[in-house]
């Protein structure tokens, strides 16, 4: 007569299997949730620093701040690239010096030196890390994939202002001097681009006035604040020539602009893009366009919008 074991009654030995399963698989879900977590740390960490300030990480907003200090600072631009990128990049201007809330539009350019498209991304941070927080960028070349082409240059805006709550800080009350750092690299994601030939430097000007030309600079110049048909940073252009000014639907306007009783005029026009605060006392619009060529150019684009838009208006006029 045989005796069976404890074991081969499957006794103690089911429960001891089934403690290695629950083993396995409570290693298993470890090495899945570690792989999970490398693979979303860089994003988590991200919006930790977006969130907090933290390292000098900037802030992104979708609009202005609605007050302005009489309080200034002084924003200096630093740029680099990764030794694999054949790029040259540099800011147009070494700094400027800007009200606290105020908005400011700067420029940097960018070159491909080689012979082949490259996507291109940028990173970047704040110092001291405290004016992190305080710093709010509403458009940056830095929020998405950039291309370029082989031999092309791009100007590419960063519209900005750093948010007077800073003076409520005691750390960053005593900064009066922020570092604006960038560096490029070669895209991990190349797929996921926008062309910066939308920013593509402008050619020279011609003895006439040259819409195209216009065309090309309010690539560069405006539809980072401004759009066609609908309202960004800035109102809606098209049509403008002929407007008055503070009425294109739905755009909140300055108290200043609304009340000038200004009509938009090729005269007008030149006048504010001059030097907008000059011209209307108030007005928050935070770019001048000082070349005279420039402004030649751009209102004859624009006056190029008003044609177009003439005959539907003569249309549902009768």
């Amino acid at each position: 007569m045989t005796t069976k074991t404890p074991h081969s009654l499957g006794g103690p030995a089911r429960p001891r299997r089934r403690r290695h399963l629950a083993a396995v698989l409570g290693s298993l879900a470890l090495v899945g949730a570690a792989t999970a977590l490398s693979a979303y740390s860089v994003t988590l960490y991200r919006l930790f620093c977006q969130a907090t300030g933290y390292l000098g990480t900037t802030q992104r907003v979708t609009a202005a701040s609605a007050t302005t200090s009489p309080e200034t600072v002084v924003v200096r631009f630093d740029t680099s690239i990764a030794p694999d990128l054949p790029w040259r990049f540099k800011p147009e201007q070494e700094q400027v010096t800007v009200h606290l809330g105020e908005q400011t539009l700067v420029y940097f350019q960018a070159t491909n030196l080689s012979r082949e498209p490259i996507v291109g991304h940028a990173s970047f941070n704040v110092q001291p890390d405290e004016a992190g927080r305080y710093f709010d960028k509403i458009q940056c070349f830095c929020f998405t994939e950039e291309r370029l082409g082989p031999g092309q240059t791009a100007e590419m805006p960063v519209l900005f202002y750093v948010d007077p709550a800073i003076l409520k800080d005691p750390d960053g009350s005593r900064i009066k001097t922020i570092t604006l750092s960038y560096t490029f690299f070669r895209s991990p994601r190349p797929g996921e681009t926008k062309d910066l030939s939308r920013y593509e430097k402008a050619g020279p000007p011609t003895a006439v006035a040259s819409a195209e030309r216009g065309r090309q600079l309010f690539g560069v110049r405006c539809a980072v604040c401004h759009g066609l048909d609908t309202n960004k940073t800035g109102p809606m252009l098209d049509g403008v020539v002929g407007r008055k000014a503070g009425t294109a639907p739905g755009y909140g306007y300055s108290p200043a602009l609304s009340k000038a009783g200004v009509v938009w005029s090729a005269e007008t026009l030149d006048k504010w893009l001059q030097d907008p605060k000059a011209f209307v006392a108030g007005a928050r619009m935070p770019v001048r366009v000082p070349a005279a060529d420039d402004r030649r150019d751009l209102i004859a684009y624009l006056q190029t919008l008003a044609a177009e838009k003439a005959p539907a208006k003569q249309a549902a006029a009768e």
